[in-house]
């Protein structure tokens, strides 16, 4: 059932939208059968590796640097602590990790090199590794495809008609070509949207036609639900009805029958009957772990628990596609060889210095008059 030709105008999702519930459910329900195992719903974790102290203007963003929230910039975390992170999420069950870094774009420094290693060794775990890095050009995204990159995340948030209402520090279209580069390099995309934001549902459906115009459309469309954080210029958005995420997890489903509709953040505010109609209608994703960045989300335990209930099963990494090869990256290498020729330097320094003796230099001290 290709359902992305029956629904590919904005009137014709928006009709499907407007469906009592359901019968909406039932008609994703019966196309996430015929693409996806109801019973096996993904479990990833989110990691902040750098937080706080951003350039950008989002308004529902408490790591925004201009907005006075209770979010502390950090700096970018060491490799090891974000192994050790790993570690844990994947015993805890979860089989995809998704750093996020505060950033508004990439830039081509240390930092990155950081993050290139990062994705080589969680990849190595056997874990699918997502990013949300900001904006990069097609350099980049080709280095983080050949470190071992498996999708990178870039939300378009919302409609184009509705996005200057939510940031002004970037433009649609920069979203959209930071998706076409990830593309262009070999990776999957994730990308999705906030509802909740005070758009109308028009503005729902409009931003699932910019997926709909692209040639390809998102591996992963995470459906998120604002959640509202003092000190953003959302602070006061009344938090929406989990009805609305049911639709909206319903309708896309729908409109793109093989992308992994991903239920995210916003879960702390639905009950366990909200989420298993989510499921139903095609969610087959979420993120486990007490936190989504700076914001909270259900624990480990308790999911586990909704599991059990529901009869759901934790998918395996690269369900959905081939694990990437780690390659080496040329720019690590090369830093490494020059760190490595610097540190022999020294040693051999301090050992012609040490063969030859240091006696310390003699002072004759006078006494002034």
């Amino acid at each position: 059932m290709d359902t992305t030709q029956k629904y590919k105008t904005k009137e014709s999702l928006l009709e499907l939208y407007n469906k009592p519930l359901l019968e909406l459910v039932f008609e994703a329900a019966t196309v996430h059968r015929l693409h996806h195992d109801p019973k096996e719903v993904q479990m990833s974790s989110l990691l902040s590796i750098k937080t706080g102290g951003c350039a950008e203007d989002c308004g529902y963003c408490p790591q925004a640097a201009r907005y006075h929230t209770d979010v502390k910039a950090q700096k970018l975390m060491s490799v090891e602590s974000v192994v050790e992170q790993a570690r844990n999420a994947k015993e805890n069950g979860s089989s995809r990790l998704c750093m996020g870094a505060a950033w508004r774009e990439v830039r081509d420094n240390r930092d990155f090199d950081n993050v290139i290693e990062m994705v080589q060794a969680v990849n190595d775990m056997d874990m699918e590794v997502c990013c949300t890095l900001g904006m990069m050009n097609e350099d980049q995204a080709k280095r983080l495809k050949n470190a071992g990159l498996f999708a990178y995340n870039h939300n378009l948030d919302t409609s184009a008609d509705y996005y200057d209402d939510v940031i002004s520090t970037r433009e649609y279209e920069d979203r959209l070509n930071t998706i076409d580069n990830a593309r262009k390099a070999g990776i999957s995309v994730c990308s999705g949207g906030i509802i909740g934001m005070g758009e109308a549902v028009e503005d729902r459906i409009g931003l699932l036609m910019s997926y709909m115009e692209m040639e390809t459309p998102p591996e992963s469309i995470p459906i998120n639900a604002l959640v509202a954080v003092e000190g953003t210029p959302m602070e006061d958005q009344k938090p929406i009805e989990q009805w609305e995420m049911i639709r909206m997890v319903a309708t896309t489903r729908i409109a793109f029958p093989k992308s992994v509709v991903r239920l995210s953040a916003g879960r702390t505010k639905m009950n366990m009957e909200g989420q298993a109609l989510c499921f139903m209608a095609g969610a087959s994703s979420i993120f486990a772990g007490d936190k989504l960045l700076t914001t909270p989300n259900p624990e480990y335990n308790e999911d586990m628990e909704m599991f059990k209930i529901l009869g759901l099963t934790p998918k395996a990494a690269f369900a959905d596609g081939e694990k990437p090869v780690t390659k080496a990256d040329p720019i690590i290498d090369a830093r490494k060889a020059k760190e490595a020729a610097r540190a022999e330097e020294l040693k051999a320094a301090r050992a012609k210095v040490k063969m030859k003796g240091f006696e310390p230099r003699k002072v004759t001290i006078v006494d002034s008059l």
